[in-house]
């Protein structure tokens, strides 16, 4: 029923077709830029926000059900969001030609342009972002009146205004050029396969491939979630996606709800470290450390691919422990037929793939695979791509973006007051002081501060703020480059799948109908490999290729056993339900194997393999029943 309060429907149909028109603009401009090449950083930027606000304030209204005049306010934010848009295109030169002097428009708009900003964050993103950015201008302001190192001069209202709009240090910076260039290209070429029915497919061809195994549905989620999360880099959109598929599949055979729904969050999480995208990490980590995007997409390769391993783990020894039986042949489709009939499906990646290892940018490679995507599409009737399916694939890639757009202009406040006061280095230092210089120290403390900076906020912008300020101090202390940006951007988005934010594991949770808390708990333990990882890297840097042939097999040999240990203690599982004292001597083996120095290694390697020798004997003797133990 709809409230008098409501919008009228000639109304809210004329909004709809306006979002629908404009989302097909932007996606327009950008495959034009993608493949012609793109405008200079300000105008390509400036263009991009303009269309992402607008589609922002007109999805995400002030108010709901409210009164409809109160769409009015929307509408003058567009207007205002728009002439302070033109007026940057308009009037650049000049504004360059002042040397940065900046006018009263100039501070004026720039005030206007930084509320609004803010303003559309908290509509389509949420307040901690919002509240981020706002503690770091009250920073760049106020400064002086803080003691010791966080202290700076302070910078006038008019300074920060102008560093923010009127250069490529703030709003319209590095972050929201990623997303101008690469991201929402990344996010079209996902619309591209959803209506292409690319998303089915990887369902059912991971369903082909793990029926047979016992917790066939557990491993059918991680592996169509690794399908598609590679390519969408979003936790919670590949839990809405998938998991209405497997959650309910796993309920079916026997996993307790708030596992499937901690499972199916977990394999979803894995798109945000799993190349090509990263959830936009492996683009933003190759502008901020001018490192070719090729060599970041390598190097976090072997990390994705052992966590969804460990994760592959988890789930077969749930399964046993459980008692959880393979599915029937009558429920298993066949993996040869479905390659037959789909596997066309898989050549826009292998395309996407091979144009990014020959050299060719992020966008042009991009651009090719949307282009065979919808070539592709016509080898099938029930697949084939008109004018109406490519539309709206580019109407819904534009809508994708907006979270995104919005995080990445909110993260250039951020880093423009980190950049303008010093905080970056004060930040450093300070780590660096805590630690003694111990990297270890060091370590824990930046993974405690990367935690906590990036509860809530997007993966984009969780990795922007803490590439500026914890990464620097890992570097310090001899930290390669690649592995401590690896390290923080780890950390940086590891609250999607824990407690208190685990949006992932909530959205996993809403579909399996189980308490969300209880789900992000699972999620948490279950995901425990996902902690190790980066100190597994950071002293073991084989894993991000770095080194020798030996160094890159030894370390991969380590970091199996060390996913397998992870598995069973979090599961509580191996040949028969092991006690707390065999887990915990177990996960003892862990540092002494992660820790570097080959006698570090024998004392980790002896321990796990008397606590393995221990179980397993154990397990031989036992005739206990599966369910007789509780995680």
């Amino acid at each position: 029923m709809t409230s008098k309060s409501d919008p009228p429907k000639d109304t809210q149909s004329l909004i709809a077709k306006t979002v629908y028109c404009l989302g097909i603009l932007a996606s327009a401009f950008h495959l034009y830029t993608a493949g012609a090449g793109n405008f200079f950083a300000m105008f390509q930027r400036n263009v991009h926000w303009m269309f992402m606000v607008t589609l922002i304030f007109l999805i995400y209204p002030i108010s709901k059900g409210r009164g409809w005049g109160l769409r009015l306010f929307d509408l003058f934010f567009i207007g205002l969001s728009l002439f302070s848009g033109m007026y940057i295109l308009t009037t650049y030169t000049d504004i360059v030609l002042r040397l940065g002097t900046p006018t009263s428009m100039d501070i004026v708009l720039g005030g206007i342009t930084t509320l609004l900003v803010l303003e559309a964050t908290r509509r389509a993103v949420g307040l901690p972002l919002v509240i981020v950015a706002a503690l770091s201008l009250l920073y760049g302001h106020f400064g002086y009146v803080l003691p010791g190192i966080f202290g700076h001069r302070g910078y006038s209202i008019t300074r920060i205004i102008s560093h923010l709009y009127l250069t490529t240090e703030g709003i319209f910076g590095l972050p929201l050029g990623v997303s101008a260039t690469f991201i929402i290209l990344f996010i079209i070429f996902g619309a591209f396969l959803e209506k292409s029915g690319a998303s089915n497919f990887f369902v059912e061809l991971a369903f082909s491939l793990t029926g047979r195994t016992m917790g066939g549905p557990a491993k059918t989620a991680i592996v169509s979630s690794g399908f598609i999360a590679m390519v969408s880099g979003s936790a919670v959109a590949n839990v809405v996606t998938t998991g209405t598929i497997t959650i309910p599949l796993m309920k079916r055979t026997g996993y307790r709800s708030f596992v499937a729904g901690a499972i199916e969050a977990l394999a979803s999480s894995g798109g945000q470290i799993m190349p090509p995208i990263m959830g936009a990490g492996a683009f933003i980590m190759s502008e901020v450390t001018g490192i070719p995007y090729i060599k970041i997409m390598a190097a976090a390769v072997l990390p994705a691919v052992l966590f969804y391993f460990s994760l592959y783990q988890v789930v077969h020894y749930e399964a046993h422990k459980s008692g959880i039986k393979p599915l029937g042949s009558e429920d298993r489709p066949t993996a040869l037929s479905i390659l037959k009939r789909e596997g066309y499906h898989l050549i826009p990646i292998f395309l996407l793939i091979f144009v990014l290892i020959i050299g060719r940018t992020p966008n042009r490679a991009c651009f090719l695979a949307i282009v065979s995507t919808v070539i592709l599409s016509w080898m099938r009737r029930e697949t084939r791509m008109g004018i109406r399916e490519i539309l709206e694939a580019m109407a819904d890639g534009a809508r994708g973006t907006l979270m995104v757009a919005a995080a990445t202009a909110c993260a250039g406040i951020v880093i423009g007051m980190i950049t303008l006061t010093g905080l970056g280095l004060s930040f450093s230092s300070i780590i660096i002081s805590l630690s003694y210089g111990h990297l270890l120290l060091a370590l824990v403390f930046t993974m405690i501060a990367s935690i906590i900076l990036g509860m809530g906020i997007p993966t984009a912008a969780a990795y922007i703020i803490v590439a500026v300020l914890g990464a620097p101090a890992l570097m310090r202390l001899g930290v390669p480059m690649i592995a401590a940006h690896m390290f923080v951007f780890y950390f940086a988005i590891i609250s999607g799948i824990t407690p208190p934010v685990a949006l992932a594991a909530y959205a996993g949770a809403g579909i399996a109908k189980s308490s969300p808390m209880k789900t992000a708990i699972y999620a948490t333990l279950f995901g425990l490999y996902k902690f190790l990882l980066p100190y597994i890297f950071i002293y073991n840097t084989g894993l991000l290729l770095l080194g020798t042939i030996k160094d890159i097999s030894v370390t991969v040999i380590i970091s199996v056993i060390i996913s397998f240990i992870i598995a069973v203690v979090s599961v509580g599982y191996f040949k028969r339900p092991i006690t707390i004292v065999q887990r915990l001597f177990l996960l003892m083996s862990a540092p002494f194997l992660i820790y570097p120095g080959e006698g570090m290694k024998i004392v980790g390697s002896a321990i796990f393999a008397i606590a393995v020798i221990h179980a397993w004997r154990g397990g031989l003797r036992s005739r206990m029943p599966l369910r007789s133990s509780k995680i």
